[in-house]
């Protein structure tokens, strides 16, 4: 059975600026506001989101990365990426609200990881996650703040998430 394609970019356009006007809304404006991205694709969402955010409320948009790799549990079982680098924006992320930008949640571990990441920056005010979809089978109490689509899945499914910048299609696919 062939991948079904259950957003397009208009989909993504339209779902990053919702979570960018909630991400606003919910931190009473943009100031002391941090967008790290989680690589690879949560970096260019990220992205994204900041420069949303910066059309809407100028000086809101400041965006960053936070690898996790090295913070991973997985890491003797699993082949891992290379580690990226990890860039806070000037001010760091003491006192600030931090909202995470991922592309899937599933089961809430990448999320651990980059909690323990962000320990070792400094200790933000607050932190938020925002993700494009949210397929459920959590395996840690870990919930979004702000979801672009509940997709709910079987364990035996595959999510995509392909962005132009890195992918060359944008697309959100489930798989078999």
């Amino acid at each position: 059975m062939p991948a079904r394609t259950v957003l397009q970019p208009s989909d993504i356009t339209r779902a990053l600026t919702r979570i960018s006007h909630e991400i606003l809304e919910s931190n009473r404006g943009g100031s002391d506001l941090v967008i790290l991205g989680i690589p690879t694709r949560g970096v260019v969402l990220a992205e994204r989101v900041g420069a949303i955010l910066e059309s809407i409320e100028p000086g809101s948009g400041t965006v960053g990365t936070l690898d996790i790799t090295m913070y991973r549990d997985d890491l003797g079982r699993n082949l891992t990426r290379t580690p990226r680098p990890t860039r806070i924006p000037p001010g760091g992320i003491d006192g600030k609200t931090v909202v995470l930008v991922d592309d899937v949640l599933f089961s809430g571990r990448t999320i651990r990881a980059a909690l323990d990441a962000m320990v070792d920056l400094g200790r933000p005010r607050a932190v938020r996650l925002a993700v494009l979809v949210d397929r459920g089978h959590r395996e840690l109490p870990i919930r979004a703040d702000f979801v672009g689509k509940n997709l709910p899945s079987s364990l035996a499914e595959r999510i995509n998430v392909r962005l132009d910048e890195i992918d060359g299609v944008e697309e959100v696919t489930i798989e078999p």
